[in-house]
């Protein structure tokens, strides 16, 4: 597991900024820990599509409302809007499971021309 940098840690608390300089800068901040976290999990993707036997398996509806239903959970703890966490978590599971689903055929497409 990651361990949290000082890059990741706040300078400035959110309700403590004086200016938009110290408000930018620590959306820049945010905005950095996020890709890493999001490339941290398109790993994890790229395993499920490197593991799942099946094509059809990509795309599993009671993982997407598990997936979802939990966001919703952890967004209501942390006080953020579900009117962000909902939108913007189904837009990233769609792409995860493009992804994946392009992954998967990849693998598959170089797993096969190896063995001919």
């Amino acid at each position: 597991m990651r361990r949290m940098t000082e890059l990741e840690r706040a300078r400035v608390v959110a309700g403590e900024c004086r200016s938009m300089d110290e408000v930018r800068a620590e959306i820049d901040r945010i905005d950095r820990a996020l890709v890493a976290l999001m490339a941290e999990r398109q790993a994890y993707i790229e395993a499920a599509a490197r593991i799942k036997d099946r094509e059809s398996d990509v795309r599993v509806d009671w993982r997407i409302r598990d997936v979802i239903a939990k966001v919703l959970a952890s967004a209501d703890r942390e006080g953020l809007s579900p009117r962000i966490a909902e939108p913007v978590w189904r837009e990233l599971v769609e792409r995860c499971i493009e992804h994946e689903g392009d992954h998967f055929r990849r693998l598959r497409t170089v797993a096969a021309k190896k063995a001919s």
